[in-house]
């Protein structure tokens, strides 16, 4: 299967999953549920979910795998829509558009969007505790837990963002960048990889491998997205183009230019790829998911 072809087709069954595990438009607190919606529901690419489901395929040999780690794939989906929520906002990046709509604070206003976002983050972890939704026994769903948790939280996105803000506009060394996009992006990513692999039961030594290689992708990822930021225009992008050199952003562009950084995003999925090399074809989505994230153009 092509892998815009298998993308497509997790991307839907992610889709019905959220949509079945989604809180409902009607009810007491519904405009708050209108406002997680409408972000959650806005058109992305659902690659953290779908990484999560490939990551378990991976260990597990088969895609029986994926129903019991739907409720950890959607977690991970409402974690990353959260943050790009409160990213958006005035007090962060300030953007009004985000997958080529305005953003929630624009729609629902600043303190809705806030809220919406503290509604994903704190029903993701429903979602992962929540016994009746899967069939993954205790001890995989609290690895797993911890797994993202970890990523998402101030070792992980949130320190990776909080560095990022604080580094705008000043110099710093070229390790403080690789830090900030290990953790503002590359650790849930990578929590993705290794919360499918740890619900189907992985060895040490699988773990480690497929640490690896979501550590590279989720590294790769970040510096994709420097260079479409630089590169891309704001119809193309459906987010403000440029907007990392209008902030003062330190991105790898800006440090080695546009054809160094292609090389090293290029390296850096190869790395990812060698990473798995002991896995055999289950590993084939892994490895169409690298070459995606390199050659994506938004």
């Amino acid at each position: 299967m092509e892998i815009k072809e298998y993308l497509q087709s997790k991307k839907e069954i992610v889709e019905k999953a959220l949509l079945r595990f989604a809180p409902p438009e009607e009810s007491t607190y519904a405009s708050l549920f209108a406002a997680m919606r409408y972000s959650l529901f806005a058109g992305g690419k659902r690659i953290r979910p779908i990484l999560c489901l490939a990551g378990g395929v991976c260990v597990h040999g088969t895609e029986e795998i994926e129903t019991a780690l739907l409720p950890s794939a959607c977690a991970l989906e409402c974690i990353h829509t959260y943050s790009l929520i409160h990213d958006d906002l005035p007090a962060m990046d300030n953007d009004d558009l985000r997958r080529g709509k305005p953003t929630n604070h624009k729609v629902f206003g600043e303190a809705p969007a806030i809220l919406a976002g503290d509604g994903l983050l704190t029903w993701a972890f429903d979602l992962l505790g929540d016994s009746t939704l899967s069939t993954l026994e205790a001890k995989k769903q609290l690895a797993i837990t911890h797994c993202i948790a970890r990523a998402a939280g101030p070792f992980g996105m949130v320190g990776g963002q909080a560095l990022d803000i604080a580094m705008e506009d000043t110099d710093f060394p070229f390790s403080t960048l690789q830090t900030i996009h290990r953790a503002k992006t590359g650790a849930l990513i990578t929590a993705a990889v290794r919360a499918g692999a740890i619900g189907a039961g992985a060895s040490e030594k699988q773990l480690t491998a497929l640490t690896s290689f979501g550590e590279k992708i989720g590294l790769a990822f970040q510096i994709v997205d420097d260079l479409l930021n630089a590169t891309s225009t704001t119809e193309q992008l459906g987010k403000a183009a440029g907007s990392d050199a209008e902030n003062g952003k330190a991105t790898y562009p800006a440090c080695f230019g546009i054809d160094k950084t292609r090389e090293m995003a290029e390296e850096t999925v190869a790395e990812a790829k060698a990473a798995i090399t002991a896995f055999g074809s289950s590993a084939d989505p892994l490895r169409g998911l690298a070459d995606y994230i390199y050659l994506r153009t938004k």
